[in-house]
């Protein structure tokens, strides 16, 4: 009797290894189908909090639950077998202490499986990235534009340009020291970005950043044309699924409205020939 061999799971300290290497491939997924999809190519799958948006329609990430994300945490790794899957930690379920964040975030990692969590915030949000990864939770950082604070921020705007720079460099610094073993960098200057991923010594992951980055994210249902409320500046479509969904559904409607559907081939007899 021949037994498979299993397949190793990719693992925070092999991202942590892979600085200045070939590029990460990194993309969200919330749900099992498209987490078979992502996990093939992917070195990371973010069961991300922008499944608020694109997956339940609401106007922000604000409003997504642990439940949620602990869910389609599940989900996807029920799915992934290969990929490093992290889950977004939502907001308010970290953010008013570490014993708060170490609640949640070791909430999650043992009701999904998943290998890492995520959270958003630069220097203020050190000493809780420290307090979590002394016990034993891995954290990726994210610096920048973070949704989470979009009401502070005034929207979603571009962050780090000129004297601004400065923080948001001292922001990915900090996380990085605190422990984080990779920092997603969003919605910044390409040259401020580069100069993060020079200054740190764990991976960046870009969004919105530069090419120059360790690697790159994006949200799975707007680089394949899923999402189509808006489409931001630096998302590059590689399919566009959902005019090819649309065009699908208006033809199975006009199918069923004109009887075309079902045909022979879809109904059953009286008997078994």
């Amino acid at each position: 009797m021949s037994v498979s061999a299993a397949v190793r799971r990719i693992t925070p300290p092999d991202i942590s290894a892979a600085k200045g290497g070939q590029p990460l491939v990194c993309l969200t997924a919330y749900t099992t189908p498209v987490a078979r999809l992502a996990d093939a190519a992917c070195d990371v799958i973010l069961v991300g909090d922008s499944l608020g948006m694109v997956v339940y329609g609401l106007p922000s990430t604000l409003g997504v639950t642990t439940g949620m994300m602990i869910a389609h945490g599940q989900a996807v790794m029920r799915g992934a077998t290969r990929a490093l899957v992290v889950v977004d930690l939502p907001f308010g379920s970290y953010e008013e202490s570490p014993a708060q964040a170490f609640a949640t975030a070791a909430r999650v990692l043992a009701e999904t499986g998943a290998g890492a969590v995520k959270l958003e915030g630069g220097a203020h949000m050190a000493d809780t990235i420290r307090f979590l990864t002394a016990r034993g939770i891995p954290v990726m950082g994210h610096v920048g534009l973070t949704p989470q604070a979009v009401n502070a921020l005034g929207g979603y705007k571009v962050q780090g340009r000129g004297a601004d720079a400065a923080r948001i460099a001292a922001d990915a610094a900090a996380v990085a020291a605190a422990g984080a073993f990779a920092v997603v960098l969003e919605k910044l200057p390409d040259s401020l970005a580069r100069r993060i991923t020079a200054e740190i010594a764990v991976p960046t992951i870009g969004i919105g950043a530069s090419a120059d980055c360790d690697g790159q994210i994006l949200v799975i249902d707007d680089m394949l044309g899923l999402f189509t409320d808006f489409r931001p500046r630096f998302v590059r479509r590689y399919a566009e699924l959902g005019t090819t969904a649309a065009e699908a559904i208006a033809a199975y409607a006009a199918d069923v409205r004109d009887r075309r559907f079902p045909g022979p081939e879809h109904v059953f007899a009286d008997e078994v020939r």
